[in-house]
């Protein structure tokens, strides 16, 4: 079932005949501006790093390969651009909305501004945007997670499998979002073991540097804090985060992973033994979850958190020596149910 339009429907015969044809079009009502091409199904826009970025971007396409093999309908997935605008990114959503794509998610914070426009023209499709809460309106899914609380799970991993009392954090841009894997991270280290030292990077100060896309500036980085004596890295810096992790592997340290189990990745299969976890945000989950609420023709709308209450943040246990390691995962778990509870608040900045 597809989604109907979201304008009240009266009794008279004009009104029915309009929500039948926005059901089937999943398009803007506005004539002059999209056309029904069909009954398509869900689009996804990648956020910087692109497809194949192993964490971020690969876990909403995840996403949309389970609703088009559920579904058994159309998809499309379209790459970023090398110094694109907010009228690029605007641009792009609005030309899957005119195909008729229903819904159409920008996965990243970057794409607030074209969603909040191109949301306006297009009120009978749906759209989502991953990691941003402050688009508000009728048509939109602001799809976001606590990741500070993974992250401060992760802090306490770190803490417990140290050898050196230091441990590394490198973020890709100095952002609020970034922030908030940083937070959680340090508390969680703090909490666990107060010796235990911290080192924090940021790569860049925006996105356009390359603070999410560039491997190299991610090994440099953690090359700097392993000289330091950092035995354990996390790294949330989306592509970057792979030279965190080759860096890790060459010196014989722990690397912690982000957004999706980095340990069963393939790009990074002869790194895995050195992953000892990554602190997980189920994007594929929501961006499916989405795409059913719209075939169900009830569509998410509003603030949709995922969090470890929901169990949609969490620490993946793909590495045997992380899921074997008995004290480890007894501070974890109790760490959890605190955060749960709400004994444990963990800070986002």
């Amino acid at each position: 079932m597809r989604r109907v339009s979201r304008i009240a429907v009266a009794g008279a015969a004009t009104a029915s005949l309009a929500l039948v044809l926005s059901a089937c079009g999943g398009t803007s009502t506005d004539s002059s501006s999209a056309e029904s091409q069909g009954d398509k199904g869900l689009a996804i826009a990648y956020d910087v790093g692109g497809k194949g970025d192993q964490s971020f971007n690969d876990a909403a396409y995840a996403g949309l390969e389970r609703a088009k093999n559920e579904f058994k309908y159309e998809t499309a997935d379209i790459e970023p651009t090398e110094g694109e605008t907010d009228a690029d990114k605007a641009q792009r959503l609005a030309s899957l909305a005119k195909q008729g794509y229903n819904p159409v998610i920008g996965v990243g914070y970057a794409y607030a501004p074209a969603v909040e426009e191109v949301a306006a023209k297009y009120p009978d499709t749906t759209f989502g945007i991953v990691d941003d809460s402050q688009v508000q309106a009728d048509n939109v899914a602001d799809l976001v997670f606590s990741e500070e609380e993974a992250s401060y799970l992760a802090g306490v991993a770190a803490a417990k499998s140290t050898k050196t009392d230091v441990v590394g954090f490198v973020g890709g841009v100095d952002i609020p979002l970034i922030h908030k894997f940083q937070a959680g991270f340090e508390q969680g280290v703090k909490d666990t073991d107060p010796k235990v030292k911290v080192l924090s990077q940021y790569l860049t100060q925006t996105a356009e540097e390359g603070g999410f896309s560039s491997p190299d500036k991610g090994k440099t980085a953690a090359e700097g804090q392993i000289e330091k004596k950092a035995d354990v890295v996390y790294a949330a810096a989306g592509l970057s985060g792979q030279g965190v992790i080759e860096a890790a592997a060459a010196n014989k340290v722990w690397a912690i992973g982000v957004d999706s189990d980095q340990y069963k990745q393939e790009a990074l299969a002869k790194y895995k033994d050195s992953i000892l976890t990554s602190a997980t945000k189920d994007v594929a989950k929501a961006v499916y979850n989405l795409a059913k609420s719209v075939e169900d023709g009830k569509p998410e709308t509003g603030i949709v958190r995922g969090d470890l209450k929901t169990g949609e943040v969490g620490l993946a246990d793909s590495n045997p020596k992380f899921a074997d390691d008995a004290e480890l995962q007894e501070a974890i778990e109790a760490a959890k149910e605190k955060i749960i509870n709400g004994e444990i608040k963990v800070k986002s900045s």
